[in-house]
């Protein structure tokens, strides 16, 4: 069925919110450093979280 215009104005600010995050990520995948890294994800997680938000804001 046909989606409700508050619908698919909602699913249009989703998909623009979430672009950016998606192809940042995909660029850090790239990234050796992250592929290789000998640390503990538990600490990986907090330095993908400031790459990506130095990826988005810069």
């Amino acid at each position: 069925t046909e989606l409700s215009g508050k619908h698919k104005a909602s699913n249009k600010i989703h998909a623009a919110l979430r672009a950016p995050v998606e192809r940042t990520i995909a660029r850090i995948k790239h990234w050796r450093i992250l592929r290789h890294a000998r640390i503990s994800p538990n600490k990986l997680s907090p330095v993908s979280a400031a790459l990506l938000t130095l990826m988005i804001y810069t």
